[in-house]
């Protein structure tokens, strides 16, 4: 039976930062020199994955900045669990 929601990778886990990342993401591409506006399945595949991987990295540097100057503490880092993905061939409840 199909699970209902989103799981995996792409969930979201406070949805309301569900804008917020997207506005993110429009602002790394136009670092990066790509035209993010339309369709992104029209994108090649290295192209998106170079908007997340880039995205990841800022996001990784500036906690890494923060937990530096004492304004993050690392168990601010997890305050919710990771969401569970069951393994290929097991479908979630």
């Amino acid at each position: 039976m199909p699970s209902r929601g989103r799981s995996g990778r792409k969930r979201v886990l406070v949805p309301e930062a569900a804008d917020v990342l997207d506005a993110y993401k429009l602002e790394i591409a136009n670092e990066l020199g790509i035209d993010y506006s339309g369709d992104k399945g029209e994108l090649p595949s290295r192209q998106n994955g170079y908007v997340g991987g880039y995205m990841v990295r800022k996001m990784i540097q500036f906690a890494e900045t923060q937990m530096a100057q004492g304004q993050l503490q690392t168990s601010q880092l997890a305050q919710q669990p990771a969401p569970h993905v069951p393994p290929p061939g097991i479908s979630g409840q």
